[in-house]
């Protein structure tokens, strides 16, 4: 017998990718109680930073893998916050360590697109 193991509703159906979207999605929620000028901001996951200059999103060059970036707004483009999905993934064990990254990672780029520090845009930056 072959097709999916779970029907589409069950949370087992969803992909890695999906998760993760889902886990970054709940982090913009937390924060635009706070600060409703996110809902003027894309939020997007990628799976890794970029090597080559190719596009406008933010380009890896640094010794260090990014783990998210920010692209300011421009030409009537909206500004972006992105968080790369596998450097995140690969530095936590489980889910709930991979939704405190996730959370730090936006939390640190917005807090760069709006000028602020961390714990402006999130009081409990830094806690868990």
């Amino acid at each position: 017998m072959r097709g999916p193991i779970a029907p589409p509703q069950v949370p087992l159906a969803a992909s890695r990718a999906e998760v993760f979207a889902d886990l970054v999605q709940d982090s913009v929620d937390r924060l635009e109680r706070r600060w409703p000028q996110l809902a003027d901001i894309d939020f997007l996951v990628l799976e890794v930073p970029r090597l080559d200059g190719r596009g406008d999103g933010p380009v890896w060059d640094d010794e260090a893998v990014p783990l998210g970036g920010v692209v300011p707004a421009r030409d009537g483009r909206r500004a972006r916050v992105v968080v790369y999905r596998r450097p995140v993934e690969i530095r936590t064990k489980g889910r709930d360590e991979r939704a405190a990254l996730v959370h730090e990672v936006v939390v640190e780029q917005v807090a760069e697109l709006l000028g602020l520090t961390p714990e402006t845009v999130d009081p409990r930056y830094g806690e868990d």
